[in-house]
């Protein structure tokens, strides 16, 4: 009997022990799962405990304009001929009509900001404060103070305020943060005035990064998904740290509202531009003096190359940084201070925000090899600005030779560039190459946007002084199994790169 218990024993301990264990893993790794990670700091459950600390430094930003007459430019109510009916009335009207239009008014316009010193420096946009005569900072606690502007510059949309204060106060102040450690999908946190609303909070999750609002701009801005409106301009973006990342700025919207597509100044940006106008009140920009165009893949295979990442050089300024470190047209810039280049807009940006005169290594690809060459920068004065046409279409090619030194090919006529040209389409006397014509509008030079009055400067990286030396030029890539040319024309004033589709013996007539 006892050996019968004991046996009887064993095998259930056999069945039920694996089922304990397996019982008491699940136990433990519910208790796991149940400790606050660091990782879940980052989804809360509530933003209520930031906002909390982060409102009181989060202003409401008023202004008033003086804007002279009425808009309604110089129009004037006309004079009726003596002796008609009503002449006295109609006087009258016309008199008050022109004291009406020019009479100053005011207008006035809300948007946001933040603290960003306890002392009362306070962070806005650009657009929220031009050409403001009074500006009116309000907390959420209705205390209002009058400030000042200390700096703005246009071109990031950044303007800093002091708040003026005889008392001494210290100001609810946030923090900058580190933009460039949030990743696309991080929670985020906008505050601020929209439609006048003050203190309204939304959220939501950093959309994309390195967005480029049409280069009107220096700015690679965040993208968010947090509902910003209209007055929400020049308030804070936080991380869950309750850190500014970012400056709320603009809105892509059919109705011009919030439709979850937000743009806030990066943090590490801003603040740049904060120090420089807190020091200069303005903004000192590192300048090369180059013309530049992004690298198309036409363009890389055009060359042979493998890279699909670059900006092209198209015109060297005299006596710039460029010229000094002796950059070339074509050269294809594709590193700038250790950070890669994706297009021509990613390197103006990366210039721009280069302390000036400061010395940098500059990767460049020149004639399919790499080298490094070193650039100290200037300060820029004027900004550079450029062509970049497209290239479509396919055509037929002409090639008969005119004894009189000019050529026609792939619709273009082409002669040795001369001072009745010059004056004709206003060259200056530094261009040099081989005159366009005419070009055929049913040609693929035509449709690659090249006009009467282009000069060709280069053809392949090659400079070209007559118009033979072009045909050859082309001749020279059909034979090498080339459907394309790369040719560096001079159109009013600008350089541009244009990979010019070449008309082959297979392609159809």
């Amino acid at each position: 009997m006892r050996t019968y218990l004991t046996k009887t024993l064993d095998q259930r301990a056999t069945i039920w022990l694996p089922k304990a264990m397996l019982f008491a893993v699940l136990i433990a790794a519910m208790a796991i799962m149940a400790v606050p990670s660091a990782e879940a700091d980052d989804r809360p459950v509530t933003f209520a405990d930031l906002v909390e600390d982060l409102s009181p430094a989060v202003v409401n930003i008023s202004t008033v304009q003086t804007v002279r007459g009425r808009g309604r430019g110089n129009r004037s109510v006309p004079q009726i001929p003596e002796g008609m009916p009503f002449e006295e009335f109609w006087d009258q009207f016309r008199d008050r009509f022109e004291r009406e239009q020019e009479e100053p008014r005011q207008a006035r316009s809300l948007g946001s900001g933040f603290v960003i010193d306890k002392s009362g420096i306070v962070i806005t946009n650009n657009h929220v404060v031009e050409g403001a005569d009074e500006i009116t900072v309000s907390f959420p606690n209705r205390d209002d103070y009058t400030a000042t502007v200390i700096g703005r510059d246009a071109l990031s949309d950044i303007a800093v305020l002091q708040i003026e204060h005889e008392n001494g106060d210290d100001f609810p102040a946030v923090k900058w943060g580190n933009d460039e450690v949030s990743r696309i999908g991080d929670w985020v946190m906008a505050i601020g005035n929209p439609f006048g609303q003050n203190g309204t909070v939304t959220a939501g999750i950093i959309s994309a990064r390195n967005r480029n609002l049409g280069n009107t701009n220096d700015v690679d801005f965040i993208q968010t998904d947090a509902s910003i409106n209209r007055g929400n301009s020049g308030g804070p973006l936080f991380n869950m740290r309750g850190e500014v990342i970012g400056v709320n700025t603009a809105i892509v919207s059919p109705s011009g509202g919030n439709v979850g597509i937000g743009f806030s100044i990066p943090s590490n940006h801003a603040k740049n531009i904060v120090a420089q106008l807190q020091e200069h009140g303005k903004v000192r920009r590192g300048w090369l003096g180059v013309g530049i165009q992004p690298l198309t893949e036409e363009i890389a295979e055009t060359l042979g190359l493998d890279i699909k990442d670059g900006a092209m050089v198209t015109r060297i300024e005299p006596d710039s940084p460029a010229d000094l470190a002796e950059l070339q047209e074509g050269d294809i810039i594709v590193t700038w201070d250790g950070k890669e280049v994706i297009n021509s807009n990613t390197l103006s940006n990366l210039v721009k925000r280069t302390p000036i005169d400061k010395a940098v290594n500059v990767v460049i690809v020149r004639g399919g090899e790499r080298q490094t060459l070193s650039v100290r920068t200037g300060a820029l004065s004027d900004e550079q600005s450029g062509i970049v046409p497209d290239d479509e279409g396919d055509d037929e090619r002409e090639r008969p030779r005119d004894r009189s030194g000019r050529e026609l090919v792939e619709g273009m006529e082409l002669a040795t560039l001369n001072d009745s040209f010059r004056q004709r389409y206003e060259l200056d006397t530094d261009v040099e190459g081989v005159a366009v014509v005419r070009v055929s509008r049913r040609s693929a030079a035509y449709r690659a946007g090249i006009r009467a009055g282009a000069v060709i400067v280069r053809v392949n990286q090659r400079k070209v002084e007559s118009a033979g030396e072009v045909v050859d030029l082309f001749n020279e890539a059909i034979d090498a199994g080339r459907d394309r040319a790369l040719v560096l024309i001079n159109l009013r004033g600008n350089t541009v790169h244009v990979p010019l589709r070449l008309t082959t013996d297979n392609d159809d007539n």
